[in-house]
């Protein structure tokens, strides 16, 4: 940072500086001062040198543009520009969402970044000795980026182009003749666009150890290095200075521009990985494909008829002095007719007579069952992916409808399943979430679970209040179900083994008659938590207090008893809380024995205790068994393998030892094997 001066001396503690040390930095890093440090301290030393102009205006009457009036002047249009400034640029950024921050945790800042800010932020300029000489920054782009993207989305455009009208031009000469103004101009704006092309490859970044490598000189030396640096290099030869030789129809002299199509494709596979219908954009990527083969068959028979002679034989292309054939219109559309006979094999075309002419014949339809059979291969197996998961989910209903004519179930149960299939599919509901995800790790499988159920988990309270750790365990562990209208989530006095959170639907609490409505659940509510926590002293137990039942249809994150209990284990803070809240629930509606509760511990959970105690103990014992009998056969082993040395010691003596164990372990080494 610049320091602010006149002409005139200051004292030194009004003058306008910035001074900055290395403990300055560690403490920004360590969050000790604020961002904003520098603007305030700015300003208090510009306010600071407002004050001493103004007491000292009176003592000195100067020239306006050289006086300390001036500078008072001057440091109050910087203040009043600061703060209109600050006014109009400094927005509150956008909080993020608390309850997905607790999940995602901060966010990841690049120590070199945040070096630069702070020293920026600081005002700490290089310095020629090389002290506080910091490392010049290039700018990079990530693959990965929606910069990248859009790049790749303007190469690709030469590159079609090239591939389309290059092949075209070279074989048809009016249209080359014709229009070669418009095909210079296209011509050397795709030529601009390559060269640009080539430094964007040498800035576009790689990952090295999970990290994005912005060194300019493993950037370089990773590009030049590759196969596609070379490609790059032939593609923007200039090849058309050859113009100035053989004049402008030979469009054929840029075809070193046709190497370039990696960038085409690079471009198809991003876009495939970005859009929300892949097999579509498949089926369309593989019609492309058909019509540029097509149209490059086209052209080579053009070519082909032009080099034997139009109209020397039946098989080449009709005379172009026929006027009804010597149009460039009627030209292509013939030669794209016949490459489209002969490539999909269909025949209906004039038999070559020239060997050359056999010869193509025979290649374009070895070319043509190749590649057609494959691009079927590959289209019947996209429209079948497009329609597998309503295949697999029809081949469900159909089994469950076999499964119910055979037992001979009620028409009116069956109804009600065909309702629920069909509630499933027409909501989008039939997804397996678990095996969708299941090759993601669980912190992303908590946080995708979390994005898409957020606004039923936010009304969920023991949600809010646990830890992130307890939070990824339980989301982790939810399953999601569905419930028909009519059908009872519980019922009271029936044995409680798992817990339900609403995510979408109503649910009614209702008498024994299943009439009567106490109350109405919705989304965000949850119960049966109590029957699970088993609570001392409840007079119920493990049994349900209440019968739920489903007004409409419903979907509910279903939680078991022993998953609850796993993810409570390691945060007894939080099982503390929830029995509480259901102890609270029972004294309310006077089911809870509080001698009972006071006692101590119950003897159901002793029991459990106790038998989780001799399960493992049972585990360990097995294992300490099978450890046992492989020390005892080690040990034997060990003993024979002694015993035979000990006798070859006694025989042969010292000496001869190692002679006489690789001779008598040979024998036992070819008995093994």
């Amino acid at each position: 940072m610049a320091k602010i001066n006149t002409q005139h001396s200051y004292p030194g503690m009004h003058r306008l500086s910035v001074r900055t040390t290395d403990d300055d930095v560690a403490r920004i890093e360590n969050g000790c001062i604020r961002t904003h440090s520098l603007c305030e301290d700015v300003s208090s030393e510009l306010q600071r040198v407002v004050s001493v102009g103004g007491r000292h205006a009176s003592e000195s009457q100067t020239s306006s543009f050289t006086g300390r009036g001036a500078m008072a002047r001057l440091s109050r249009f910087v203040v009043s520009v600061r703060s209109w400034a600050t006014r109009h640029t400094h927005h509150e950024d956008q909080r993020p969402d608390s309850f997905l921050e607790r999940i995602r945790g901060p966010e990841l800042i690049e120590v070199s970044t945040r070096q630069s800010n702070i020293r920026s932020f600081l005002g700490i300029r290089e310095q020629p000795g090389g002290v506080n000489r910091k490392k010049k920054e290039i700018f990079v782009i990530d693959p990965s980026s929606n910069i990248y993207y859009n790049w790749l989305t303007i190469i690709a455009a030469p590159v079609f182009y090239n591939w389309c009208m290059l092949v075209c031009r070279a074989c048809f000469d009016e249209l080359q003749e014709d229009h070669i103004k418009l095909w210079l101009f296209l011509d050397y704006g795709s030529d601009i666009i390559y060269i640009f092309d080539t430094f964007v490859r040498f800035r576009t970044g790689f990952l090295e150890q999970g990290l994005l490598v912005q060194d300019e000189k493993k950037l370089r030396d990773h590009y030049t290095k590759t196969l596609q640096f070379k490609l790059d290099v032939l593609s923007v030869v200039p090849t058309d200075v050859a113009y100035l030789k053989f004049g402008l129809n030979y469009p054929e002299l840029r075809f070193n521009r046709l190497l370039r199509i990696s960038r085409l494709f690079e471009f198809f596979d991003r876009t495939e990985t970005r859009t929300n219908y892949p097999n579509m954009f498949r089926i369309g990527n593989l019609v492309l494909y058909i019509l540029i083969i097509i149209h490059w068959n086209a052209c080579i028979y053009f070519a082909i008829s032009k080099l034997i002679g139009f109209g020397t034989d039946s098989w080449v292309y009709p005379n172009v002095s026929i006027p009804e054939y010597g149009r460039l219109s009627r030209k292509y559309i013939y030669s794209l007719y016949w490459s489209t006979l002969t490539l999909t094999t269909i025949g209906e075309t004039p038999p070559p007579v020239k060997d050359e002419e056999y010869l193509f014949v025979v290649i374009d339809f070895l070319v043509g069952v190749l590649i057609f059979a494959t691009i079927v291969g590959n289209v019947g197996s996209m429209i079948s992916n497009m329609n597998a998961s309503r295949a697999e989910f029809q081949a469900k209903v159909d089994s469950i409808k076999q499964y119910m004519h055979f037992r001979k179930v009620t028409k009116d149960l069956e109804a009600r399943v065909i309702k629920w299939f069909d509630y499933l599919w027409t909501n989008k509901k039939t997804v397996d979430e678990k095996e969708v995800l299941k090759n993601l790790p669980d912190k992303l499988k908590a946080e995708i679970a979390i994005n898409v159920h957020l606004d039923t988990l936010k009304k969920v309270r023991i949600f809010q209040d646990c830890e992130a750790g307890l939070l990824i365990e339980l989301v982790l562990k939810l399953k999601p179900t569905v419930f028909s209208p009519g059908d009872y989530i519980c019922k009271k006095g029936d044995i409680g083994r798992e817990m339900y959170i609403i995510k979408e639907g109503k649910l009614a609490v209702v008498a024994d008659d299943g009439i009567t409505q106490f109350v109405v659940l919705s989304d965000g509510s949850y119960f049966g938590e109590i029957s699970i926590l088993n609570i001392k002293g409840s007079k119920s137990g493990n049994r349900r207090t209440a019968n739920i039942r489903s007004i409409g249809y419903s979907d509910l994150f279903c939680l078991s008893k022993d998953d609850l209990m796993e993810a409570l284990t390691e945060y007894p803070e939080a099982k503390k809380a929830l029995e509480e809240k259901g102890r609270q629930i029972l004294m309310k509606d006077n089911l809870i024995d509080e001698e009972a509760a006071k006692a101590g511990a119950d003897p159901k959970d002793l029991e459990e205790k106790v038998e989780k105690l001799e399960t493992a103990l049972d585990t360990l014992q097995t294992r300490f068994a099978r450890l046992l009998a492989e020390y005892t056969s080690s040990q034997q082993k060990v003993k024979q393998r002694l015993a035979r040395v000990e006798t070859r010691v006694k025989k042969y003596g010292s000496g001869t030892l190692s002679v006489g164990e690789a001779e008598g372990e040979k024998p036992e080494e070819e008995k093994k094997q």
